[in-house]
């Protein structure tokens, strides 16, 4: 199993970040390469589903998660998903968005991630790849929530 785990802080009330999390921004985070069409998108609830088309230029892959789990406190509001139909190069993945408020202001926006590729050597090949990707995530965070 591999883990990324990426922290961002942004400069809006965390409640305020929750209810950004919506289409718009899932477009935003979208990736350069490869290409993301989006087929589903019901939201960020227990129950909802995110579906998406990779295009590979020369095939296509759909990517598919369930939201399985979705809790708010006072402090932190996260939700969970887990992929249902996924691209050959994952067997597994799970992604917890927490959205937490930062006691000296603002918010910590953490992607926590678990994912396995066929593979023990592909899980290395892809964990700088999928690093990258969220890590791409950072700058789209701070400027959509500042």
């Amino acid at each position: 199993m591999m883990k990324i785990l990426i922290q961002t802080q942004v400069n809006q009330e965390f409640r305020t970040v929750w209810e950004g999390f919506d289409l718009s921004l899932f477009e935003k985070l979208s990736p350069p390469f490869p290409p993301v069409k989006v087929l589903r998108f019901d939201g960020c609830l227990k129950g909802n589903f995110v579906s998406l088309e990779l295009n590979f230029l020369i095939f296509k892959q759909t990517w598919t998660s369930e939201i399985t789990d979705q809790q708010a406190t006072d402090d932190e509001i996260y939700f969970i998903d887990e992929g249902t139909k996924l691209p050959f190069f994952l067997s597994y993945w799970q992604h917890k968005h927490r959205v937490v408020r930062n006691p000296s202001g603002g918010t910590i926006i953490i992607d926590d991630i678990s994912f396995k590729t066929p593979t023990l050597f592909t899980n290395y090949l892809f964990y700088p790849l999928m690093y990258l990707q969220f890590l791409m995530r950072k700058p789209i965070y701070k400027k959509v929530f500042k």
